[in-house]
């Protein structure tokens, strides 16, 4: 299990809920539900450190909640 924080909120234009995870750059996923939206970006962010690995970028430690100035 994953330890960054991620954002969810629902998208009237696409008409599903939209996640995003602010430490891996573009790792974002949909879902119409919020079951199947976590099960998406958990699958995500499975394959955006598989492939930072693979090209051997960087992976950032996860920091939990982000605060905003």
């Amino acid at each position: 299990m994953f330890k960054y924080e991620i954002i969810i909120y629902w998208s009237n234009e696409d008409e599903a809920y939209i996640a995003e995870v602010p430490e891996l750059p573009g790792c974002m996923a949909d879902g119409t539900t919020l079951k199947g939206v976590l099960e998406n970006i958990t699958q995500v962010i499975e394959e955006w450190i598989e492939t930072a690995k693979e090209l051997d970028r960087e992976i950032p430690e996860p920091k939990g909640r982000l605060i905003y100035a």
